[in-house]
């Protein structure tokens, strides 16, 4: 018997025992993976219950901010820029989480790196009891005048603006058109939030999915970027070769199958007039001359098939096609050599081509974050530019930029409404069939040469295939007045250089 009752106090002893350690376990070591559980939705409130840090543009607007709040939540998540920012910004929801910046730098805008100050007397105790601590705030390298003046030049058009610095990677602006406006999703009134999201997801265009990173559109002539540096790089014989003038090429491999110049021109001369003009049936001709394989390759080392690291989440590859799917389909390379068949590309993407020709052949790393501040306006992180890859040579950089040139120089140039009295330009047009009824007009360039100090992507959708809706006429000069305001800007603080 009693052998018995010393067997359960033992068993029950050593249930003691296993629960305490159970508990330690779930208070010690598993207490931060149950307050982030998606469940706990104590974890969440609190949340809601602290502010955030703000995001601020370089020019000094305010793009999102805390404020007290009189319901349970304590602080309201407000952007007072709204649309203009929100695919950059993101939002901040108790019932859909975070996106943009605000989900990228989370971790940051909910931390504080103001030193914890020991109070040494009693309103200093009072204080410390009283006041809530101050987060960090996160300065951004995009400028709010640039990022209004995209949107007032795309003129509620679909398509997207992205500027950069081509030197360091800082974005200066990206707008996309359709946006949306993130105080809708970030509002403590669930059912709106509920009805505004059921709204945006069933809106034309996809306003949460950013034109400028997150959508891919087929390049047109701007993929010709690539396809000149490849010549150069791989082939450079061909850069001299003489096309005759067609405003046909019967595709290799097909039956009879004839690839068109833009409207039925004729065309042809040596690459410096084909790029010049734009000349599908010269490029096409080009591209298998250069090769799949080496034209695949130039494709990644200008960044497509790899995902950009700028800092914000869902950002999209551009696509270029494997080498080997070209190996029985030469009519296929014919036509990716031109920006066309199963090509597609971000206005990022496409920005960052520019940039790299502007840069010598190197590619920075693209990048929002630019500082970051305590409550006492101290700078505690800063960022430093770094090389994402090397596109091209110095060499062929150097090259390029003169065939950029002759686009907006040359008087039969695609490019010439994106001429700016005394500021040198180089860029490169776009026009993109889509498999339907419309065309994509697309411009990318930099400015000012030699000493380039922006890189510009624009997109124009949904425009009618008839020769006044050319990225030359629709998109380029859009690029012409982001370029002319922000060197300008610059002008006047003896920032800029003029040539």
């Amino acid at each position: 018997m009693n052998s018995r009752v010393r067997a359960v106090g033992a068993g029950v002893a050593l249930l003691f025992v296993a629960l305490f350690a159970q508990l330690n376990y779930l208070q010690v070591f598993h207490a931060q993976a149950l307050d982030h559980n998606p469940l706990n939705t104590r974890y969440v409130v609190e949340e809601f219950e602290q502010p955030r840090g703000a995001i601020i543009s370089a020019d000094g607007a305010t793009l999102a901010q805390s404020v007290p709040s009189k319901d349970q939540y304590k602080y309201q998540r407000v952007y007072p820029l709204g649309a203009l920012f929100g695919q950059v910004t993101g939002y901040f929801s108790f019932t859909y989480g975070t996106d943009g910046l605000e989900d990228e730098y989370n971790s940051l805008l909910t931390k504080s790196s103001t030193p914890l100050q020991v109070p040494t007397d009693l309103s200093q105790l009072k204080q410390f009891f009283t006041t809530q601590p101050a987060d960090d705030d996160l300065h951004i390298t995009m400028l709010a005048s640039l990022q209004r003046l995209a949107a007032t030049q795309l003129a509620g058009r679909p398509g997207a603006v992205v500027a950069l610095q081509p030197k360091t990677g800082a974005v200066l602006a990206m707008y996309s058109n359709p946006s949306y406006d993130p105080n809708a999703l970030a509002s403590h009134d669930q059912a709106k939030v509920e009805a505004a999201w059921q709204q945006l997801q069933k809106a034309p265009g996809q306003p949460l999915v950013a034109a400028a990173y997150r959508q891919r559109f087929f390049p047109g002539s701007t993929f010709k970027i690539v396809t000149a540096a490849a010549v150069l790089d791989h082939r450079p014989r061909l850069a001299t070769k003489y096309f005759p003038y067609s405003s046909g090429f019967t595709l290799p491999g097909t039956a009879g199958q004839v690839l068109h110049n833009f409207a039925g021109e004729a065309c042809g001369g040596e690459m410096l007039q084909l790029f010049t003009v734009s000349c599908d049936t010269g490029f096409a001709q080009l591209g298998l001359g250069v090769g799949a394989a080496n034209l695949a390759n130039e494709a990644l080392h200008f960044g497509w098939d790899q995902t950009p690291p700028l800092d914000l989440p869902g950002v999209a590859q551009s696509y270029f096609p494997p080498a080997a799917s070209f190996r029985y389909d030469q009519a296929a390379l014919a036509k990716s050599a031109i920006g066309q068949e199963s090509v597609q590309a971000t206005p990022l993407t496409m920005a960052l081509d520019a940039a790299a020709i502007a840069d010598g052949g190197v590619i920075m790393a693209p990048h929002l974050m630019a500082s970051v501040t305590s409550s006492q306006g101290q700078v505690v992180a800063r960022y430093r530019p770094k090389v994402w890859l090397r596109a091209t040579t110095p060499a062929t950089a150097a090259q390029m930029t003169k065939l950029m040139l002759s686009v907006v120089d040359s008087p039969d140039g695609t490019g010439v409404a994106a001429r700016i009295p005394g500021i040198q330009v180089a860029g490169k047009t776009g026009t993109a069939q889509t498999g339907g009824p419309d065309i994509e007009t697309w411009f990318v360039a930099f400015a000012p040469v030699p000493d380039p100090q922006i890189a510009v992507a624009v997109l124009v959708e949904d425009q009618p295939p008839a020769n006044q809706y050319q990225g030359g006429t629709i998109a380029a000069p859009i690029a012409k007045a982001v370029i002319e305001q922000y060197l300008l800007g610059r002008a006047s603080t003896g920032a800029a250089h003029r040539s």
